[in-house]
């Protein structure tokens, strides 16, 4: 091996040496998504032609969600691996169409990092044609902690209920066109919080129109 074929040698390890992890994950592709041949399920439906879809799935867990509304012609892709595996109660209940609000949370085998998980929910104020995020619970066991929240929607609001102990903790949410809820609200629009032993009527009359509470 003759003295400038060595160099080159040299240069080129010493150049990939120097490359840190984040730098090289700039550089590796994306890992890509599995395919699955199997026909896709409705895991929550709020009427006759609203409705979540689990599709291209490798179990109850895992596999890409889309909002659809055949009578609007709308299909949304929501995610992968996240909202099917909400655990808790959903009630969307207003009689509009307009809001349409969307929990998720985690599969079961997932690990947080040593600063929890930040476990998100979607939400529409033109009928699911757009939707947009804010986090509603950070926490270090998101599929079982799902399970104490109840989000209930109305025709200009929804609530957000946390199940502690004997009793619940419930977020009120303003919902009108364009809102965006991680931002300060417009003037006039507010929201609120109390238990539910102080307003144990909250949820009273509200229902789906299919009666479906939790994903399936």
């Amino acid at each position: 091996m003759n003295i400038a074929k060595f160099a080159l040698i040299l240069c080129v390890a010493a150049c990939t040496a120097c490359v840190s992890d984040a730098e090289r994950s700039r550089y590796s592709a994306p890992r890509p998504v599995p395919h699955y041949d199997v026909p896709a399920q409705v895991i929550y439906r709020i009427d006759d032609h609203r409705f979540i879809s689990l599709e291209n799935y490798s179990d109850c867990h895992h596999g890409d969600t889309y909002y659809n509304d055949t009578k609007e012609s709308i299909r949304k892709k929501l995610g992968r691996n996240g909202i099917e595996n909400f655990q808790g109660r959903l009630i969307n209940a207003d009689p509009t169409g307009k809001n349409i609000v969307i929990p998720s949370s985690q599969p079961p085998e997932r690990a947080c990092s040593d600063r929890g998980c930040s476990i998100s929910l979607i939400y529409s104020t033109d009928s699911g044609r757009t939707f947009h995020g804010m986090v509603y619970v950070k926490t270090f066991d998101p599929f079982n902690r799902s399970k104490d929240y109840t989000v209930a929607v109305t025709n200009d609001r929804f609530y957000l209920a946390e199940k502690i102990q004997d009793d619940a903790y419930v977020l009120e949410y303003p919902l009108v066109q364009g809102i965006d809820l991680n931002r300060p609200y417009p003037p006039g629009v507010r929201g609120s919080s109390f238990t539910a032993s102080r307003k144990p009527t909250y949820l009273s009359g509200l229902r789906s129109p299919s009666g479906q509470e939790r994903f399936t």
